[in-house]
């Protein structure tokens, strides 16, 4: 008769109760013990080790005694796994089946004592998946419980735990002021009304010596006692709760805590931290550093056609790259879900782009006199010589777009075929030094036509007629296909000509379809007039017609 090794496996969600002689752990433990016992008779033995995580929740997989079980399973030294119930070893229906697959992978099972089913049969998997599903429900339905109640307390101004901020001591519900700590608390927030700069405030608490909490975790290790970091001071100067409130998910409530900051005072300092904020965020700002990755100058001025703003995000590549974008806001929302009518613009393209149309706005001889027709002529001729002066820092190579000529767009609008910039009456007026009502709205709108094409969820916008830089890799790969076509004209094989080049000779084959290209469309490729969507990754993937006539009229829907 084969031996089935088994090995009991029990848990419990809370510490109390653990300290007790005979405690929930060992009344697991001794059920499934008294299972074993009733199958000796089909080959079960008990193995001698316990695997008991008391204290710990079903939600994860991150428990000590199971992990030790599951690599005991991988080394085949169990054959089953016993628990009083199914909830004890996991309540995730996700985690059950990386359990379950482990088990598989060696040969293993699962049986629950207390309900009448075992993983070695399709009915027993069938049934402990639904109780599973049930037991999953469960613990979900009891976290909004809990969400919702802890939303509830904090309504009511009641303190919920966590790190207790310096200054406070926990009572309760609630908090009571610990002078000794409070005093560092004030002596922060009068230090930031007098320099108003936080690195400064962090200088000044260093000289004075001022020193975070220390803390003592439950395991004994102390932590805290240490100079103050700017992100300290950052978190108690814009903490709520030491103006008496209670914050909850972007929410502030009155709190039953006595405050240690006067509330209005509290109010003075955000607004002085909002403004050094926005302060730091705007072209040229005290706050920008040399390295910092560049900001999105048309943040909140881009939107759709269908009214949808654009967000400014970013994204890295493995290299750690920066790419920033301009993303139609319900893609964001909706989690990058599939939406044909969403845009993805490239941030630095669509900035130059907006930049290079504003200029030639501002650049044009009419732009003053149909903005500000109600000056005199002296006037406008002044205002003509500025503007031509701002006009003309126009950036060259990557430095990037003009920042002064991008603040004075006041909004954009993208669509189809057409983007629509409103430059700002108020910017005018401020860099102008003139009156705004009598600057003409309607001379400072820049409407253009431009060529889109969506490589995946990201466009590609070319002005009408703007002349950009030649595709290098493009023209390069032409020349390549020409090259090996006057190979083959003089006896050569693609196997002779992949070996000369070292390369393949299917790469060969694809590239020399190249050589084939109307005049043309060839000569348009070296100006930098082709179509967007006209790329190498294009020809190389498509098949490209024969006829001239046929390759014009493909590339023209490009």
């Amino acid at each position: 008769m084969k031996r089935i090794r088994c090995a009991i496996y029990t848990r419990k969600s809370s510490e109390e109760g653990l300290e007790q002689d005979f405690n929930s752990l060992d009344a697991q433990y001794e059920a499934c013990v008294a299972y074993i016992a009733s199958q000796k008779a089909e080959g079960w033995i008990l193995l001698p080790e316990r695997y008991d995580d008391g204290g710990l929740s079903g939600g994860t997989l991150a428990r000590p005694a199971l992990t030790r079980l599951l690599t005991a399973i991988d080394e085949g030294e169990i054959d089953q796994i016993l628990v009083y119930k199914i909830d004890r070893l996991t309540r995730s229906l996700s985690d059950f089946a990386k359990i379950v697959d482990r088990l598989d992978a060696a040969c293993a099972s699962f049986v629950s004592v207390t309900q009448s089913f075992n993983t070695a049969t399709s009915m027993g998997r069938l049934t402990l998946n639904m109780l599973l599903s049930f037991a999953q429900f469960e613990r979900e339905v009891t976290a909004e419980r809990i969400r919702d109640k802890f939303a509830a307390s904090k309504k009511k101004g009641l303190w919920m735990g966590a790190n207790v901020p310096i200054g406070y001591d926990p009572d309760g519900r609630s908090l009571k002021i610990n002078e000794s700590h409070a005093g560092l608390v004030r002596a922060i927030f009068r230090l930031y009304q007098d320099f108003g700069n936080i690195r400064l405030v962090k200088e000044e608490c260093d000289a004075r010596g001022f020193r975070t909490r220390i803390r003592q975790l439950s395991s004994g290790e102390r932590t805290g006692g240490v100079k103050f970091s700017r992100s300290n001071i950052q978190y108690i100067l814009s903490n709520p709760i030491y103006a008496g409130r209670i914050r909850h998910h972007g929410n502030v409530y009155a709190g039953l805590h006595p405050p240690i900051i006067d509330p209005k005072e509290w109010d003075e300092v955000q607004v002085r931290l909002q403004a050094a904020s926005t302060r730091a965020r705007l072209p040229g700002g005290r706050g920008r550093s040399v390295g910092r990755p560049p900001v999105s100058l048309l943040a909140g001025k881009v939107f759709d056609e269908t009214g949808d703003r654009l967000t400014a995000t970013h994204s890295k590549t493995a290299t750690g790259a920066r790419l920033r974008y301009y993303v139609s806001n319900r893609l964001i929302k909706e989690r990058g879900k599939k939406d044909n009518s969403g845009w993805r613009l490239p941030g630095p393209e669509l900035e130059a782009f907006v930049e290079r149309l504003v200029h030639r706005k501002m650049e044009a001889p009419e732009f003053i006199r149909d903005a500000a027709s109600g000056m005199s002529a002296e006037a406008i001729a002044a205002l003509r010589n500025k503007t031509a002066k701002i006009a003309s820092v126009v950036p060259s190579g990557n430095s990037g777009p003009s920042r002064l000529i991008l603040s004075f767009v006041d909004q954009v609008s993208v669509e189809p075929g057409q983007i629509k910039i409103s430059l700002s009456t108020h910017a005018l007026s401020t860099e102008f030094d003139i009156a705004e009502e009598t600057i003409d709205p309607r001379a400072l709108e820049v409407i253009a036509p431009f060529q889109h094409r969506k490589r995946g969820v990201e466009t590609k916008l070319v002005i009408e007629g703007d002349v950009r830089p030649r595709d290098e890799k493009l023209f390069r790969n032409i020349a390549r296909a020409h090259k090996y076509l006057a190979a083959i004209k003089c006896g050569k094989t693609f196997s002779e000509i992949a070996e000369a080049e070292c390369i393949s000779k299917r790469r060969i084959q694809h590239l020399i379809e190249l050589a084939f290209l109307a005049p043309d469309i060839v000569r348009r490729i070296h100006e930098g007039q082709q179509p967007v969507g006209l790329t190498s990754e294009f020809l190389l993937r498509n098949e490209i017609p024969i006829g001239w006539r046929e390759q014009r009229e493909l590339f023209a829907t490009l």
